[in-house]
């Protein structure tokens, strides 16, 4: 996608991989939507952890609604987090280092359960879309993910659980540099953020604001 002279393109990488590759230099702009339970908190202390000595700015898109996708109607009544150890409870996972992974697996320590013992754990798929849809045809009975995406799929229902925020992270001396200035820019316009409205289930109230530095 060619933007004002600028070229760029997305890697399809979960937010705990996005800041590895951002570590590495292999992007310029990593996604993140990593709930640390320690502090209750969004992105900045898995920057800090996994990005060492390096300063950078964490840039909010959105906030957004993750929970689970349950069948319509909800007929095993799935409301909790405690309800992944049910033996009558079948889950699709997503991929290790993915948001809702990490904020599934932190609600799991914090209930002292282990993974091991959720059946359908290591039962995987890289999309918000493809878990929920496996709800929908009665694969599984529950899944992690996002809200919007249960609006789109057949035979599924949404159990509203927590408000993430979804950031971007950027190396502090990179923010002046025409790639990073222009997405900003972009973030940051009127014409972009209301098309962002349309879309609906975001809130985008700090879109564009620089929300933490390290």
């Amino acid at each position: 996608m060619r933007m004002h002279g600028v070229m760029a393109l997305r890697a399809y990488i979960g937010s705990y991989d996005s800041l590895v590759s951002l570590y590495y230099g292999k992007v310029s702009v990593a996604s993140a939507h990593l709930w640390d339970s320690a502090g209750d908190d969004y992105n900045v202390p898995y920057v800090r952890a996994l990005l060492p000595g390096v300063r950078c700015a964490v840039v909010n898109v959105t906030y957004r609604m993750q929970g689970l996708y349950v069948a319509k109607g909800n007929p095993k009544a799935i409301r909790t987090w405690q309800d992944f150890a049910r033996d009558d409870i079948t889950m699709i996972n997503r991929e290790k280092g993915a948001g809702s992974r990490v904020l599934l697996d932190e609600n799991l320590k914090l209930l002292d359960l282990y993974a091991s013992r959720i059946k359908g754990y290591d039962s995987e798929n890289q999309s918000h879309l493809a878990v929920a849809s496996a709800v929908g045809r009665g694969d599984a009975d529950v899944a992690v993910g996002m809200e919007k995406v249960a609006r789109q799929v057949d035979n599924v229902d949404f159990v509203p659980l927590k408000r993430e925020r979804y950031d971007l992270v950027v190396r502090k001396e990179h923010l002046d540099t025409p790639e990073v200035a222009t997405m900003l820019k972009i973030l940051r316009s009127e014409r972009f953020q209301n098309e962002f409205k349309s879309i609906g289930g975001y809130d985008i109230t700090d879109i564009g604001k620089i929300v933490a530095e390290t």
